[in-house]
């Protein structure tokens, strides 16, 4: 009669068996709809567990028996394919027979107690194979000019960042290079994210989603833009303050994010003041949507914004910023501090909000002041957007803007004077 250990290690070995199984059926079910198909819902649970018990006889008698299984799965395929091709005269495609490689894998890995990791590769591979035919239109849609960006953007997260020093140095010892880079990494990847999200969308089809979108990629950029096609068409003057009023509004969420991202634990604690201060900004937006009217279809154009040379200008821009507000602190107090804020955020929100989150973080500044460093930044942002609104765009825009915008800045004061 088998002992307690003997029992044991049946229990585990059929287990594993059993989850293989379960995840051959899982890719199985999948394949068993498509055309032309060289397996399906029986023939890849029998691959799991094949390949499951190949993986238990490599634990006794080492590689080779996990190399013949794989080899002689291949010799099926092979001949399965051959036989299919002669039958139809065409080549339907490798997809299935890759997938059953895998499933191989999948139940080998499984036999050795990689159980997680096994039914992570099987869900993967059944998602993918399931949505074959929207990677498919994704993937026409995307034009040379896209791929470009999203080279640009492996090239800065996977190859350049991880060669970087992860360790803090140069002034004051705020600037750590690694973490520098990662947040660029982050912007890039949100501000692409979002520009593909506009093209899939099929465009932005009215002032509100032209402003939400427009405040995930660049808020300035959207509000010049909008103030631009003011000029020509001025009928449609308050579907662009609009636009520019909700891109605004959406910045604080961007901020927000960037907040959780940068601060870590201490850094949260910004996000009540922040969130009251977007949630106000909304308020307005919706009051002008309501009672303001938003007449007219004009649309703010995009291009692609992961380019590498905006990504190095926000880097430089970056950790100046992030070396102004130590050198405030250190030098100057609190006052000091706000004048940096004002300055940085006139143009650009990202440097101030992730510089400020990272001092929070580190514990170089109070999570009080931190939180009001950047309220101050986003009026400043405010301020310089109504000044473009005045030089690029038509005073039909001008008045709106002035309105809600001077709205949003008297919130912003009274939440810095009321806010414990």
């Amino acid at each position: 009669m088998p002992d307690g250990e003997t029992l044991l290690e049946a229990t585990q070995l059929l287990k594993s068996l059993g989850i293989a199984l379960g995840l051959g059926l899982l890719v199985g079910l999948q394949r068993e709809w498509t055309r032309d198909r060289v397996a399906g819902i029986r023939t890849f649970p029998l691959v799991a567990l094949f390949g499951g018990l190949c993986g238990m006889l490599a634990g006794h008698f080492g590689g080779w028996a996990l190399a013949a299984g794989l080899l002689g799965l291949v010799s099926l395929i092979v001949m399965a394919n051959v036989a299919k091709w002669g039958a139809h005269g065409r080549d339907a495609g490798l997809t299935t027979e890759v997938a059953l490689l895998l499933t191989f894998t999948i139940g080998a890995v499984v036999t050795m107690e990689y159980w997680l990791e096994g039914i992570v590769c099987a869900g993967v591979t059944m998602v993918l194979l399931q949505g074959k035919k929207p990677l498919h239109r994704w993937v026409q849609r995307i034009g040379e000019g896209e791929l470009r960006e999203m080279a640009k953007l492996v090239l800065a997260g996977l190859v350049i960042l991880p060669l970087l020093p992860n360790r803090d140095m140069g002034y004051l010892g705020v600037i750590n290079p690694f973490k520098i880079w990662l947040l660029v990494v982050l912007i890039v990847g949100i501000s692409l994210a979002a520009y593909l999200a506009s093209k899939y969308l099929g465009g932005r089809k009215g002032a509100l989603v032209s402003g939400v979108l427009g405040g995930l990629i660049s808020s300035t950029a959207t509000t010049a833009g909008a103030a631009r096609r003011s000029k020509a068409s001025p009928e449609a003057s308050r579907s662009f303050a609009l636009i520019a009023m909700v891109a605004s509004a959406v910045v604080f969420g961007r901020v927000m994010f960037e907040v959780v991202i940068a601060g870590g634990a201490t850094g949260r604690a910004m996000l009540g003041p922040l969130g009251a201060m977007m949630g106000w900004m909304v308020l307005v937006a919706l009051a002008m949507w309501r009672f303001g009217g938003a007449g007219g279809r004009s649309t703010v154009e995009e291009e692609a914004p992961s380019e590498m040379k905006a990504a190095v200008v926000f880097a430089l821009l970056y950790v100046a910023v992030l070396c102004g507000v130590a050198f405030a602190k250190e030098e100057l107090g609190d006052a000091g501090l706000y004048a940096v804020a004002a300055l940085s955020g006139l143009t650009d929100m990202d440097a101030i909000t992730l510089s400020t989150a990272r001092l929070v973080s580190d514990g170089h500044i109070e999570v009080p002041t931190g939180w009001r460093l950047i309220l101050l930044g986003g009026v400043a942002n405010l301020v310089f957007k109504a000044g473009m609104v005045a030089v690029l765009g038509s005073r039909k825009m001008l008045w709106p803007v002035l309105v809600v915008f001077g709205a949003s800045a008297a919130g912003a004061a009274v939440l810095w004077l009321a806010w414990p």
